[in-house]
């Protein structure tokens, strides 16, 4: 086994002693950081491989700091003047998961960059954190890369705001598939619009 196979290893045991202490030490340090900031390198470097990264110019990691928990419904007052169905405030959960947020926080910052992936690295009580890899559309070393350079055309722009990552997709609902997922395809929205669009055809 090479040594990016041990690593995954020890990750997948995160209740063992050794990642236990890890883990806990890096929450602390974590912790004391801004909520949105630059890595010299990724945490976990059998993953960030796995998803696409690489250690060279180009390629870059933003580590970002997520509040866990559901969502309360910004209302005045706590006061919902509406229907009966839209009455709650608390128990309110967010459609996209943490990890999709983590990705669209980090976009957001840093604008000139694409977002290709990101994975959990730890938590606490409080927070979540995850490391986004993004790259540099306007670097020769990605232009030049037949691999990668798929992210340098216009259309990847934000794409993690669109729902076009791994973690974008999942809130989505596009990892389960069979005939009762038709309407999830390509969108929600596509999808009502092309089942309630009147066909007016000339010969009927």
């Amino acid at each position: 086994m090479g040594a990016y196979k041990y690593l995954e290893e020890l990750w997948r045991k995160k209740q063992s002693d050794v990642m236990k202490f890890i883990l806990r030490i890096r929450c602390w340090e974590y912790r004391q950081l801004p909520t949105i900031h630059r890595c010299s390198r990724p945490s976990r470097p059998d993953k960030a491989r796995h998803l696409g990264y690489k250690a060279k110019q180009g390629y870059v990691i933003y580590r970002v700091r997520i509040r866990r928990g559901g969502r309360k419904n910004p209302v005045r007052k706590g006061i919902v003047y509406g229907k009966i169905s839209s009455q709650g405030v608390n128990q309110l959960k967010p459609t996209r998961n943490h990890r999709s947020l983590a990705e669209t926080r980090a976009g957001r910052l840093v604008q000139g960059l694409r977002v290709l992936s990101s994975y959990w690295v730890a938590q606490d009580s409080t927070f979540k954190y995850y490391e986004v890899i993004l790259v540099d559309p306007a670097h020769n070393a990605i232009r030049n890369d037949a691999r990668i350079n798929w992210i340098c055309n216009n259309v990847h722009k934000h794409r993690e705001a669109r729902g076009l990552t791994s973690a974008g997709k999942k809130h989505r609902g596009l990892r389960v598939r069979g005939n009762f997922e038709n309407k999830r395809r390509p969108s929600r929205h596509a999808a009502y619009s092309r089942l309630n669009r009147i066909s007016l055809r000339r010969y009927r």
